[in-house]
């Protein structure tokens, strides 16, 4: 991103902080697509909406207190990851379907590569997502999953291995 989208998230958070309902539309069209893919390769499923819709709602009552010292797109993500823990800890059902479009990969890989993110752990999940599916940088993943940054490298780390080994035993 570059910086002038990171002042203008800032401007625009700034006057919803205010109350200014545009301005919020213009960040929720902004981000709503990588939020809510984010939430589907977590495994969110169909409840990838509304926890998008949840974490939106907390960004719009608490945009007041966004001190840009982050991108927007972090601080956002951020608090969506806080709502799908808890939703994750209110669940004991697994969410299982999955949204193929979003991805806009080869349906057959993109069960595959579901399948290997699936048998990892949350937060190596959202590691792994977020640094190489995503594009985030380690500093910005870190902060996001509120993880020291050496402890987030070596969960994507981990997470990088146990893919390749998964990988490797389903070939076999």
């Amino acid at each position: 991103m570059t910086p002038e989208r990171d002042d203008q998230d800032a401007v625009l958070c700034g006057r919803a902080a205010r109350g200014d309902r545009a301005a919020f539309g213009a960040l929720v069209a902004k981000h709503e697509r990588a939020l809510r893919a984010f939430l589907v390769r977590m495994g969110a499923g169909h409840a990838a909406d509304d926890i998008a819709q949840e974490a939106f709602l907390k960004a719009w009552r608490f945009a007041g207190q966004y001190d840009g010292r982050a991108r927007f797109a972090t601080w956002l993500t951020r608090i969506a990851w806080r709502c799908y823990v808890d939703l994750s800890r209110r669940s004991k059902a697994e969410q299982s379907e999955r949204d193929r479009e979003a991805s806009g990969d080869d349906p057959a890989a993109s069960a595959a590569i579901g399948d290997l993110l699936a048998r990892l752990g949350t937060v190596e999940r959202a590691a792994l997502i977020l640094c190489e599916g995503h594009g985030w940088s380690h500093v910005e993943a870190s902060a996001m999953l509120g993880l020291p940054l050496g402890t987030l490298k070596s969960t994507v780390a981990r997470a990088k291995a146990k893919c390749r080994a998964m990988w490797s035993e389903d070939d076999d």
